[in-house]
């Protein structure tokens, strides 16, 4: 997964608390266990007019345009700021693929769901959790400003302000702000042990050569 370290980005705000990952993105795309392919239907139910299914083609959908993401201000933006309990609901970890697919890299709320907000990690999306007067007050400021940009420090645990560079300190355990700083999912993970693995595997097959043909005729 692509590896994050400082991000400067464009902010959206989405002012809904309780955003389910059926809005996130909804059950009849779950169809397909393929990683890509979500970013166009994020969102789906809130972002278009009509209902979507699998295999449309985005381009001929009719877009709503009271839609925070379909506003010509907000296209491009790769900051998500939201609510309470963002990524409530199912476990699906097909709603932090779409976020990524559309563009984000980062989301900002006062909580999320426990599931969610560990598969966002997983998947390279960072999800920083203010507090709620913190939320607000960045809320106001992006409403106030078009272009409203942040920066996203990870090594320093930074939230940077455009303009006077007022910067805002947030939390994130250890384990996964490593995870993330080298772009490292479970599979890249298991690969930093490779060399230690193939050994162990050839000294096992040193010591009971059978399994060798076991393997082979499974």
């Amino acid at each position: 997964m692509e590896k994050f370290t400082v991000h400067e980005g464009l902010v959206a705000p989405m002012d809904r608390a309780n955003v389910d990952t059926d809005a996130i993105i909804p059950k009849q795309f779950l169809k397909s266990i393929k990683k890509t392919g979500f970013g166009p239907n994020l969102f789906d139910e809130w972002r278009y007019l009509d209902k979507g299914e699998p295999g449309q083609d985005a381009a001929r959908r009719k877009p709503n345009p009271d839609f925070v993401l379909n506003q010509p201000r907000y296209q491009g933006a790769s900051i998500l700021l939201t609510r309470r309990n963002f990524g409530c609901g199912s476990s699906r970890e097909h709603a932090p693929w779409a976020l990524v697919q559309y563009g984000f890299r980062a989301l900002i709320a006062p909580s999320y769901a426990d599931i969610f907000f560990n598969n966002c990690f997983k998947n390279g999306l960072l999800p920083i959790a203010l507090p709620e007067a913190e939320v607000s007050r960045l809320f106001d400021e992006v409403a106030a400003f078009p272009g409203y940009k942040l920066t996203i420090d990870l090594p320093r645990q930074l939230i940077i302000k455009p303009g006077v560079g007022d910067a805002i300190p947030f939390d994130v355990q250890p384990f996964r702000k490593q995870c993330l700083l080298g772009g490292l999912d479970d599979i890249g993970l298991t690969l930093q042990h490779k060399d230690a693995i193939t050994a162990y595997e050839n000294q096992r097959l040193a010591a009971k050569p059978w399994l060798a043909h076991t393997l082979a005729t499974a």
